[in-house]
């Protein structure tokens, strides 16, 4: 039997006359990995928070096993000024006496600094942005190899590439998790159990988040079907009820009981309240936008300047709908800052059509000022907001599309939670009626029901659609084709969903490259960051053109390939060996993983080539 970790017995928790959840109860044991579910607001992150002893409560009680050792990773994590990020990173490490015991210590805090890229171990905590702030806080909880893990959404602010290794690191951890996240495929992947707060009442399902879908449609329908039935009954007695009213003080004083507790049976009802939104016809014209030989790149102090683009053309086409995914640092945010005219290119330009009217939804969140009310963001737009078709909306009126009551409308957006500022400020955006959306990690915070809301809506939407997210599960919803930013200006054209193109890096690395998959143009007259959407120039397979010889430069090239990749393929090797414990120093250590990458990045490159170039 599974050792009891936690157990919640009995809680509740409330905000003056706002009950969050009621009476309560739960337990997380060894080897458990379990989810926390719910909408925005229902006070998923104010239930860690009394876990982790954080927060106070009602009644109930919160019982861990003793000398339990307990980690938690918070949703906005915080140091005190003047640590480094060494310091903050090892705030939580085992004493000297356990790292004799831990043989393994030294490894595992190498590997998850380099795998997590903190690099600059020196750099005081307060000058690191929120996602830096993030990795740091989340390598601090990790190398501390807690007993029980407590997570409040771990995969905001993580590129791709940290998103799938912190998913396989806690598959295969002897950790028990309790976590809130909105990650769909990590729920799938990772979670044994999912608890799911509703109606301020806890509902446990055992299984991943597909089996939860399931199990969570069967007990609405059952719980539906039952108050049919209680309505049915309540109509009888409410007719026998009726009859002989004078007689009424004879009636059976139980029956009359049952009766009433009856009436408030049969008034209950699941009802699934959604964000509406609605799609209002927008016109597109025939040009949208095109990136005309964009360079961009970052000086840095004592450092090699940063590229992040060099020669980058791209003609967008008309209603397309495009994926931007990248690690960390590659530039995909800068890309959407220039497009918008925030941030200004080296050299080039953006050619953007006149009909274009963009919405823009920033990973920095809502500028609000202190005091400011929700219906304030609202009417600092507009007062009044054009539906089309003649129909014009209130602001108030409008919010409450995007589940905003009356009364919350006049709470302090301060007040809000993460997910519900978001959920405001995608109402903010989408009141302006753009006809191109670009959309910055727009799934930050929010929940999974309005998460679903959305990509309906985006895959529905009758414009132009720029998307950088980190969640996989919506990417492969909503885009149909994808650029990939792989650092010092490599941008890869890909025409597919993501979860197609990691299929597709799994085929190349084991040499199964698919026949119709782009070359890579290397004529130092042609840009290799070039992009051409499939549906403006439809890719032709290299087997279905006109047999030719190799050009007297290709016949060059195809040498000078064969010369580096053994090279690359021994450089490869040498860091494999090095990673596996030739290195101790930290700093050696991310520089060594970073080149790791970058050098399989190279490879997959030239073999690419190569087999374009030998096929000829």
């Amino acid at each position: 039997m599974a050792v009891p970790y936690l157990q919640v017995e009995n809680l509740t928790k409330s905000f003056g006359d706002k009950v969050l959840f009621e009476s309560i109860s739960f337990g997380v044991a060894e080897g458990q990995r379990v989810a926390l579910i719910a909408r925005n607001g229902a006070g998923k992150t104010t239930l860690l928070n009394i876990i982790a002893g954080e927060e106070d409560y009602e009644s109930g009680s919160v019982t861990f096993r003793k000398d339990l050792k307990v980690g938690y990773l918070r949703q906005q994590p915080s140091f005190s000024d003047g640590l480094t990020v060494m310091q903050a990173c090892m705030m939580n490490a085992p004493e000297e006496t356990e790292l004799e015991r831990s043989w393994d210590y030294e490894t595992r805090y190498k590997q998850i600094l380099g795998k997590l890229k903190i690099t600059h171990l020196d750099q005081r905590v307060e000058t690191l942005s929120g996602g830096q702030l993030k990795r740091v806080a989340l390598a601090n909880v990790l190398i501390a190899n807690p007993e029980l893990l407590i997570l409040d959404e771990p995969t905001n602010h993580l590129d791709l590439e940290m998103v799938e290794w912190l998913e396989d690191f806690l598959r295969h951890s002897q950790m028990a998790l309790l976590m809130v996240t909105h990650d769909r495929y990590f729920l799938d992947r990772v979670c044994s159990d999912i608890l799911e707060i509703d109606q301020q009442q806890l509902f446990p399902y055992r299984g991943n988040y597909s089996y939860y879908l399931e199990k969570r449609a069967e007990r609405i329908d059952n719980f539906n079907a039952e108050t049919e039935k209680m309505r049915n009954l309540y109509r009888t007695e409410l007719d026998w009820m009726r009859r002989m009213p004078q007689a009424r003080g004879h009636k059976s004083s139980a029956r009359i009981d049952a009766f009433y507790d009856l009436q408030d049976r049969a008034s209950q009802q699941i009802v699934e309240k959604e964000v509406h939104l609605e799609n209002r016809s927008v016109y597109v014209g025939s040009k949208i936008f095109e990136a005309q030989y964009i360079c961009k790149s970052f000086t840095r102090e004592g450092m090699e300047p940063l590229v992040i683009m060099k020669d980058f053309y791209y003609n967008f086409s008309r209603f397309e709908k495009l994926g931007i995914v990248g690690n960390n640092g590659t530039g995909k945010t800068t890309f959407l800052r220039m497009l918008l005219g925030e941030e200004k290119p080296d050299s080039g330009q953006f050619d953007i059509g006149q009909t274009i009217q963009f919405g823009y939804f920033s990973q920095r969140g809502l500028p609000f000022s202190d005091g400011m009310k929700v219906i304030d963001v609202i009417r600092d737009v507009a007062e009044e907001i054009d539906m089309g078709g003649g129909r014009h909306l209130s602001a108030s009126q409008f919010l409450q599309h995007f589940l905003f009551s009356p009364s919350q409308q006049y709470d302090y957006v301060e007040k809000l939670s993460g997910g519900e500022k978001q959920r405001l400020n995608l109402c903010r955006v989408l009141m302006k009626n753009p006809n191109f959306l670009i959309l910055d990690e727009p799934t930050n915070d929010l929940d999974i029901p309005t998460l679903n809301i959305l990509e309906d809506y985006l895959r529905s939407f009758k414009g132009c659609l720029i998307v950088v997210s980190h969640d996989r599960y919506f990417t492969d919803k909503v885009v149909d084709h994808l650029l990939v930013f792989r650092g010092n200006a490599v941008i890869k054209d890909f025409p597919g969903n993501y979860t197609q193109f990691r299929e597709s890096e799994a085929a190349a690395n084991n040499g199964q490259i698919a026949v119709n998959q782009k070359g890579v143009n290397t004529d130092k007259k042609a840009n290799m960051n070039t992009a051409i959407p499939p549906k403006s120039v439809p890719a032709k397979p290299r087997l279905t053109e006109k047999p030719r010889k190799l050009t007297f430069k290709e016949q060059q090239e195809l040498k000078a390939l064969e010369c580096s990749m053994p090279k690359l393929e021994a450089e490869i090797k040498a860091l494999e060996e090095a990673l596996s414990g030739g290195l101790s120093d930290p700093q050696q250590i991310a520089e060594a993983s970073q080149r790791y990458e970058a050098a399989k990045d190279e490879l997959d490159l030239q073999e690419l080539r190569w087999l374009e170039l030998s096929e000829i």
